[in-house]
């Protein structure tokens, strides 16, 4: 189950709900008991390693061919 990370406009904390995707809209009340909150933006990284150990190709933005140094 998803968990999707809130932040109360009263008091100022920062909590989580587990909730079903169908539910991530819907409002949450923050622990103080205060209703006044709005969903933040998480960014999920997901992490792990294939059995191939893939590597980010080398080169920057082009591949290494225009000179840049990436």
């Amino acid at each position: 189950m998803p968990t999707y990370e809130f932040r109360c406009r009263a008091c100022g904390d920062t909590f989580d709900v587990k909730r079903p995707m169908a539910e991530a809209s819907a409002p949450a009340t923050c622990p103080s008991g205060h209703d006044d909150t709005v969903k933040l933006l998480s960014m999920v990284s997901l992490g792990g390693r294939s059995e191939g150990g893939a590597r980010p190709s080398a080169g920057g933005c082009c591949g290494g061919t225009c000179g840049c140094g990436g």
